[in-house]
């Protein structure tokens, strides 16, 4: 037992779970279908009921009507012949079929005394003849003498004759009820289609309505998203006309976006001040940063022995932290949007000068330059930055002897620069990741911030750039390319051959 009431409620979380899954026009439309159909169903019964008991009525009635009709046609007219064997007026004074065609209804008279079948609506029955006709249903008298009732699919009539020189005969008046079942077969077929028909209409007529009693919603639901794609919380949202629920949930989603946009307006401004304060005191750190250098430099030539060796580590701190500071002060500069001092710049020149200034690091790699002329628009020093910490980046995390090629080119209104290796690469989990910050692989590379990568992000899109990380024709090794625009309408294009330069620097191993 209550096993069977646990599947009941089972089955019943289940129906209402796949209800709650149903979308709301689809419920609206269904509840009010099935509503109509509760109606109309209700209806039609009640129709059919009244319908049925009218009709059987009537025919009941038409039935009784006849058949006294016929009683007192047949009780003037109808006598025995002379001889006595036969009914006289059967066919001939009262036509028997005249009453029974139309109808199609069975007509009998039998003797009272005898219950002989005397006569029907098609032939008269002779007495002594050696085939008697019979018929197939009503051939032997009712065992009621008088009334109405139902048998063989008929409802039948019985009347009490007194024909004249003739003792007592007895008339049977019956017709088919099949006529009236088709009649109420197709009042039944006729209320169902109208119940089924009017359920779709209903169902059709709740689509329609729910459809537009929900197009204030989809109308809020289009601007949500365009509020989502813009990013702009002031937005207008649409007011429906009626003052309803959908206008309250408008103000209220309104209310709601105008907190957030505040929200969003504060934070901004203190991310604002927090750039602002992040960039002044990078800015701030690079002059005692400086004064340190310079005074651990001076005490590393000036002591010896284990002190020298402790001034050189304290050196190398200091160095480390002033590129902290700067690669700091730079991402706070963008950050904070501020945009140094522009000019026209050669990248190729840039590219050179960042590789001179690789010095020993680059002594392990074959380094090969490729730098042509192209000129932009921008800050030398952030732009020095940029093919540094890419040139870096690929000498840090490739192992000796890879080969690193590094070159800029005119490109259709842009100058790429182009930094690729035949080292191990990236992994894929760390590539989608390479350009955030503090991000670091690993090897000899995990000692850097994980700043250099954002630092190139950082510069060119401040310069109006891009950078990615595309896939080397050989399929290994890695390959960043920055797009930034050209600033000369048609550079000249340098061979792909390396600049004297290049070739310099190329030799710190045997040739990069």
């Amino acid at each position: 037992m209550a096993s069977h009431g646990s599947f009941i409620r089972s089955a019943a979380r289940a129906t209402f779970s796949a209800y709650r899954r149903v979308p709301i026009r689809w419920r609206l439309a269904g509840g009010s279908a099935f509503l109509t159909l509760v109606i109309l169903a209700s209806f039609a019964a009640l129709v059919g009921v009244l319908t049925n008991n009218q009709v059987r009525g009537q025919f009941n009635d038409e039935v009784r009507s006849a058949a006294d009709q016929l009683s007192q046609e047949l009780n003037r007219h109808l006598s025995f012949s002379r001889d006595g064997t036969s009914l006289e007026g059967c066919t001939q004074t009262v036509r028997l079929r005249d009453f029974a065609s139309a109808e199609r209804a069975q007509i009998r008279i039998f003797d009272g005394g005898t219950g002989e079948l005397l006569c029907t609506q098609n032939q008269i029955k002779i007495k002594g003849t050696k085939k008697p006709l019979y018929v197939d249903v009503f051939n032997s008298p009712p065992l009621q003498t008088g009334g109405q009732f139902t048998d063989f699919g008929y409802r039948v009539a019985v009347r009490q004759l007194s024909a004249q020189t003739a003792g007592q005969l007895i008339l049977l008046y019956a017709r088919p009820l099949s006529d009236i079942d088709h009649t109420l077969a197709r009042v039944r077929l006729f209320l169902i289609l109208g119940v089924l028909g009017g359920t779709v209409l209903a169902l059709l007529a709740g689509l329609a309505t729910a459809q537009r009693a929900m197009r204030p919603i989809a109308e809020l639901s289009d601007a949500a998203r365009e509020i989502e794609r813009t990013r702009d919380p002031h937005r207008q949202l649409p007011h429906p006309d009626a003052e309803d629920e959908v206008a309250e949930l408008a103000r209220t989603l309104e209310a709601m976006l105008g907190a957030l946009g505040a929200a969003r307006a504060e934070t901004e401004v203190t991310l604002d001040r927090q750039r602002e304060f992040v960039a002044d005191a990078s800015h701030e750190l690079r002059t005692p940063l400086t004064s340190v250098l310079a005074n651990l430099e001076l005490l590393t030539e000036e002591l010896s022995g284990e002190q020298a060796e402790t001034a050189q580590a304290a050196l190398r701190s200091t160095r480390r932290m002033r590129r902290l500071v700067g690669d700091l002060l730079l991402l706070a500069r963008a950050d904070a949007r501020r945009i140094q001092p522009r000019r026209p710049t050669d990248l190729g020149t840039v590219l050179a000068e960042a590789a001179s200034e690789l010095g020993p690091m680059a002594d392990d790699h074959d380094l090969m330059l490729d730098a042509g002329q192209v000129t932009v628009e921008g800050a030398q020093d952030e732009l020095h930055r940029m093919v540094l910490n890419l040139i870096e980046n690929a000498v840090r995390h490739t192992p000796p002897g890879t080969h690193v090629h590094a070159a800029t080119v005119a490109d259709d209104g842009w100058a790429t620069l182009t930094v690729e290796d035949d080292g191990p690469g990236i992994p894929s989990e760390l590539a989608r990741r390479v350009f955030e910050r503090f991000v670091r692989g690993g090897g000899e590379g995990s000692r850097g911030s994980g700043l250099g990568l954002s630092i190139v992000r950082a510069v060119a899109q401040s310069h109006g750039g891009t950078v990615a990380l595309e896939s080397t024709s050989s399929g290994r090794g890695t390959r960043f390319v920055v797009r930034l625009p050209r600033l000369d309408a048609a550079p000249a294009r340098v061979p792909q051959t390396s600049t004297t330069t290049g070739s310099t620097i190329g030799r710190r191993r045997s040739r990069s």
